[in-house]
């Protein structure tokens, strides 16, 4: 079948139930009810703590064929996902889904028990380096499901992803189950993406190197949801959790393309006082907080608030009294993870309150402005961040589809060439955001504005940016590099891109 943003679907994929090809970014609305989690029942003085992550798998039940699930807040300096995992694998156990927020380079670590049979199934919202090869394989029992964050909350909250045992990296634990990431040797800050899982999965395990006896005062996750408690030496690289501030861009195409973007924003109609916005944590998306916040400084506008992923850029606006509130899914650096330990107005929220299109309303509902990332985009607005050009899973889903959906004015930002290839392209390999919700394409050559937004065409006339179309922009990367010869692609379906409500908007096919 062919779904609504040009892709064909098959008709039956392994791994899935049913088959909803995407017909619109709001054209499925569910009905039902959502899944409510296991029961439990904890006698007084019940103790939690465990001697071993050996001794907290035997607790949970795990067994063959189950579902488990971490959270990547540790980002590369994780340690959790792969002790586990090896845990695991030494027990014997095989044939496990898994179902992480999303994978990093370090757990390529874990291939050798891919390959063994130990986990035979992932969903997630992307993948990197080795590993994104060996998903794209098809060396799985089934087809890697990718999700955005949205989206992922959405599935387990409705019954489309169950997680038997979330095993939680807890930076702060005390011993009754309390956690919070503000605390400890490998604080990551907000625990966003970690709340769904702790919620809905059947048995919760922390795994934490700072425990302490007393009730924490702040708690992010909260004792009714962990089952067991595992103390270990470390479960993470600070290093590679967290950086200094991140540094603004010095690179000029970078800093061209965060200066049209904010010359977009800054006529587009939405740049007023209470305006709202989301910014990345790629170089032009941190060049261009740093010439929004000069621009808010010199028309006197505030922000009603940000949302993110947070950088020190957003913290310093927070700060100056230029955004009056910040909700936060995750946190990339020291300054960030400090101003949520201290600053009431910078608010944690889960990834169900960040996106999640099937409850009564994610905060993406009410951006006004949003700077996303690409890999490649084609003539049709639709955006790529999950393959290469190679066709190969290299990246993450995210929030992209979740905050173009949500926001007034959805800015992709991209370099028009990465070496000799071009990232404007007739057709994407592989659609993770569909065109109708993109508003605008900005790269160092030139801005193409949706033909779908007259009203954006109309407020940026008078810009002074380099206003084109998205064809035209196309024709100057294939006059400077020539037509890109398509991938030579099989049959076999190795990946399934949902949409954030559960549709399918595109497949990935194994590279020949």
């Amino acid at each position: 079948m062919i779904n609504k943003a040009g892709r064909v679907i098959p008709d039956t994929i392994t791994g899935i139930t049913k088959v909803k090809p995407y017909a619109g970014p709001f054209a499925y609305v569910p009905e039902g009810r959502l899944v409510g989690p296991k029961i439990r029942a904890s006698r007084p003085r019940t103790e939690k703590l465990l001697k071993s992550i050996d001794q907290a798998i035997d607790a949970t039940g795990l067994k063959d064929g189950m579902t488990i699930s971490f959270h990547h807040h540790f980002r590369n300096g994780d340690y959790v996902l792969n002790l586990v995992v090896e845990a695991i694998a030494r027990k014997g156990i095989r044939g496990l889904t898994l179902a992480p927020s999303s994978l990093n380079d370090v757990n390529d670590q874990i291939i050798p028990f891919i390959e063994q049979g130990v986990i035979r199934a992932i969903e997630t919202s992307g993948g990197r380096g080795k590993l994104g090869k060996l998903m794209t394989s098809g060396k799985l029992d089934k087809p890697v499901i990718i999700r955005s964050h949205g989206g992922r909350a959405r599935a387990i909250e409705c019954g489309d992803l169950h997680i038997d045992v979330a095993f939680l990296g807890a930076p702060c634990c005390d011993t009754h189950g309390n956690i919070n990431g503000i605390e400890g040797k490998s604080a990551c800050g907000s625990m966003g993406y970690a709340m769904v899982d702790a919620a809905y999965a059947d048995k919760v395990v922390a795994l934490t190197d700072n425990l302490v006896a007393q009730p924490l005062h702040r708690i992010s996750i909260p004792q009714t949801h962990v089952d067991f408690i595992v103390e270990l030496e470390s479960i993470g690289d600070p290093k590679g959790i967290a950086s200094g501030a991140l540094r603004i861009s010095r690179d000029p195409r970078e800093l061209l393309i965060a200066e049209y973007a904010t010359g977009v924003i800054e006529y587009s109609g939405y740049f007023k006082d209470g305006y709202s916005l989301q910014l990345g944590s790629g170089g032009a998306s941190l060049a261009a907080a740093k010439f929004i916040k000069e621009k808010m400084l010199a028309h006197k506008i505030t922000a009603s608030f940000g949302v993110g992923g947070v950088t020190a850029p957003f913290i310093d606006m927070l700060d100056q009294g230029l955004i009056q509130t910040i909700f936060d899914t995750q946190d990339f650096d020291i300054p960030s993870i400090e101003s949520i330990k201290n600053n009431p107005r910078h608010q944690e929220m889960s990834a169900s309150f960040y996106a999640n299109p099937h409850n009564g309303g994610a905060i993406v509902n009410n951006l006004d402005v949003v700077i996303l990332s690409a890999t490649e985009v084609d003539v049709d607005f639709n955006v790529n961040v999950i393959t290469d050009s190679n066709g190969t899973i290299m990246g993450a889903s995210g929030g992209h589809c979740d905050t173009a959906a949500g926001a007034n004015l959805a800015i992709v930002v991209a370099p028009l060439m990465r070496g000799r290839l071009p990232m404007v392209l007739d057709r994407v390999n592989t659609i993770v955001t569909p065109g109708e919700t993109v508003d605008v394409i900005v790269t160092e050559r030139g801005v193409a504005v949706n033909p779908l937004r007259k009203d954006l065409i109309a407020n940026l006339q008078q810009s002074g940016l380099p206003l084109m179309s998205i064809q035209d922009l196309k024709k100057i990367a294939y006059d400077l590099a020539g037509t890109p010869e398509p991938i030579e692609l099989s049959d076999e379906v190795v990946g399934v891109v949902e949409y954030r409500d559960g549709t399918i908007i595109d497949v990935i096919r194994r590279p020949l």
